[in-house]
């Protein structure tokens, strides 16, 4: 197990939690949390976004037992507004709601697809130094045949807001080779300040999105527009690829299992365990079975059923390969 650090901050957790799948994910999350980590100080927030212009419908969590079920985990329900990203690009809700938490208190935002695994207040974050998950692919920019390639993407969005290129390459790479350009999953990320962090995510969000330089204007942006403007937004801040221990956040300490079925067909055996565990209490349950996905796959064999399809110590080398595999058998749902 890992040892608390030194000197250990209080630090929030922010998740985004809304009517449907998001609520559910939520819950199990914040069970998770406190089964995981039950000396973890700080506050958690499920940031909910409030009905307005930017939504067709009302997007706040009205189920009377799992706002009960949040209570008994001291979890807090924190609204936000959306001025500029809604229901269009959801995507955007991890960016708005920043803007909503405590001034000047380090916080660390989770996709709600997590589950924390390990005691969260061991890992020695930085807060001075963000960091975002590494459990990406190669998503953006699609290069097209005699159109700009990496290094000149990439750098022009540099450029564009003042912020030194070169030093964000990592050179064991190959030129124009992804992994060598800063490039994160927004599944996590951390700084001392959500209102600071969460002002220049926004803003360097909109001028990408509303006006990009010419090297990535036939570039499409949803939605990857978070995570073309997260690592301009963590180097600003003097971030980098990775500040803290690699076993930790996506390792030992949580996971980001993204869909039901793939978390049965390839995560560890603890996380499953974990799963299991935190889905059991009667007033936990109650909730979750009114959501088709872990009603079938946690509740009845089904999940089991997609484990027993893959090697973990094997599996395809390519997500899509053992999405099809399950979408065969008949087992995929989200």
């Amino acid at each position: 197990m890992t040892s608390k650090p030194q000197n250990a901050v209080p630090f929030n957790v922010v998740v985004i939690g809304q009517d449907g799948r998001l609520m559910y994910e939520a819950l199990l999350f914040a069970a998770s949390l406190r089964a995981s980590d039950p000396e973890f100080k700080g506050k958690l927030f499920i940031a909910e976004p409030q009905p307005g212009e930017k939504w067709s419908d009302d997007p706040r969590m009205k189920q009377t037992d799992l706002l009960e079920a949040f209570k008994r985990l001291d979890a807090e329900i924190l609204p936000f507004e959306n001025r500029h990203f809604g229901q269009s690009y959801p995507y955007g809700n991890k960016i708005e709601a920043l803007l909503a938490l405590p001034e000047d208190e380090p916080f660390v935002f989770f996709d709600s697809d997590t589950l924390i695994t390990g005691p969260l207040s061991s890992v020695p974050f930085d807060f001075s130094r963000p960091c975002a998950s590494l459990k990406v692919e190669g998503t953006w920019p699609q290069i097209e045949l005699y159109g700009p390639g990496y290094t000149e993407i990439w750098k022009s969005l540099y450029d564009r807001f003042g912020l030194d290129f070169e030093s964000t390459l990592d050179l064991s790479q190959p030129d124009e080779y992804w992994k060598r350009y800063l490039y994160f999953n927004a599944g996590f990320f951390f700084y001392e300040c959500p209102r600071k962090f969460g002002q220049r995510f926004l803003d360097y969000a909109l001028e990408i999105r509303d006006t990009p330089p010419k090297a990535a204007s036939l570039q499409v942006f949803d939605p990857w527009l978070d995570q073309v403007a997260l690592p301009l937004v963590i180097h600003s801040f003097g971030g980098a690829r990775r500040t803290i221990p690699e076993d930790t956040l996506d390792g030992a300490i949580s996971c980001h299992y993204r869909t039901f079925p793939l978390l049965f067909a390839r995560e560890d055996d603890r996380v499953v365990e974990v799963l299991r565990e935190v889905t059991q209490p009667n007033w936990i349950k109650k909730v979750l079975k009114e959501y088709e996905p872990i009603k079938r796959l946690v509740y009845q064999p089904k999940g089991e059923k997609i484990r027993a399809m893959f090697d973990r110590d094997n599996l395809p080398r390519r997500e899509q390969m053992i999405r099809n595999q399950i979408k065969k058998a008949g087992l995929w749902m989200r």
